[in-house]
């Protein structure tokens, strides 16, 4: 097991080397753009500076261009693997954490139905999206990149139910 202290961002940086490798640090930028930022806040930045710091640390292997832009390509170590198996492996003992800025706003005391226009034009927008990638997905795309899109779309179904419920409430007490 690695002795380099891991956090989330750096799992984020495995999974997704395991799933695309060999990935430029630009590649992963743009994959997670794509997918993992959907439900999990990450910086590009950090994608930079943990696939060095994971390279370093023996978990991934990089392999440099020797001219042009002198890109780093990066695959999963044997160590890497291992250490990601083990982190799947763990139970999640942690319930989800909301930043939502709207459930901020309602709960001290934003105009329900004036926030409910916006944000169910951003959840339509939004399960659009997730819709739209899912009819894209290949029958061999892996079945976790699936089931997270299925809890996306799931979850913005129950924000676009949440927010017409509360503008409905707010007539039916006009």
């Amino acid at each position: 097991m690695s002795t380099v202290r891991l956090t989330n961002a750096s799992y984020v940086v495995l999974g997704l080397i395991e799933a695309f490798q060999p990935a430029t640090a630009y590649d992963l930028k743009r994959v997670a753009g794509q997918s993992v930022v959907n439900f999990w806040s990450l910086p590009h930045t950090q994608l930079y500076s943990e696939t060095s710091r994971l390279a370093e640390a023996g978990l991934l292997h990089e392999e440099r261009e020797e001219t042009g832009r002198r890109r780093r390509r990066y695959t999963l170590s044997e160590e890497g693997r291992a250490e990601l198996d083990r982190w799947r492996a763990e139970p999640v003992r942690d319930l989800c954490e909301v930043h939502d800025p709207a459930t901020l706003k309602l709960f001290f005391g934003a105009d329900p139905e004036a926030l409910a226009a916006d944000q169910i034009a951003l959840h339509e927008e939004k399960l659009r999206e997730y819709e739209e990638t899912r009819a894209g997905l290949s029958e061999d795309s892996p079945r976790g990149i699936a089931l997270a899109l299925e809890m996306g779309i799931g979850l913005e179904r129950h924000f676009l139910d949440f927010w017409r419920t509360t503008v409905q409430h707010s007539h039916d007490r006009a």
